[in-house]
């Protein structure tokens, strides 16, 4: 029998086995004295960058909730308030990720970082089928988060969950 894991309890696996090891290491810098490259020559004829497919107004309101649901829960974590961000994840997340097991992992991941300086959103995306996970609605949130000792990518994702409230029910930094 094919043995499947959960998104969810991969996370809370590669929590507690790596840490903080899937984190984006600062930028380097150039040498202040070092001249700065020469921008390369623009095509004469460039060709239009493609549209995005156009997203319905639907789709975008369940964009914006989870967008919302995703910023509130990383407050939690910015306040180290690690028991309340798992009692207000999803009912899969909290299925899948022992309390235990969360409390333990997620401070290792987040101390490294220190303390919250900027966080801005970069892409959010709607999806009904995510690999691993029951068919649903879920929003993904990529954040580009800048914190006192790294700047990081999180990337959260949000379901609507049994009750029809946007709960988390993933997370990881790269």
């Amino acid at each position: 029998m094919k043995r499947c894991l959960s998104w969810a309890a991969a996370l809370a696996a590669a929590l507690a086995a790596q840490g903080a090891a899937a984190q984006l290491k600062m930028p380097k810098n150039p040498p202040a004295t070092a001249p700065a490259p020469a921008a390369p020559a623009a095509p004469a004829a460039a060709a239009p960058a493609p549209a995005a497919p156009p997203v319905d107004k639907a789709t975008a309101d369940k964009e914006a909730a989870g967008k919302l649901a995703a910023g509130g829960w990383l407050l939690l974590l910015d306040r180290r308030d690690w028991g309340r961000a798992w009692e207000t994840s999803s009912s899969v997340f909290r299925s899948t990720v022992p309390l235990a097991t969360w409390m333990d992992a997620i401070p290792k991941v987040r101390e490294p970082l220190g303390t919250l300086v900027e966080r801005q959103p970069l892409q959010s995306m709607y999806k009904t089928k995510l690999e691993g996970r029951p068919d649903g609605e879920y929003v993904s949130v990529i954040f580009l988060t800048k914190f006192s000792d790294r700047e990081v990518q999180e990337i959260v994702t949000t379901v609507r969950d049994t009750d029809g409230k946007w709960r988390v029910t993933g997370y990881s930094t790269r």
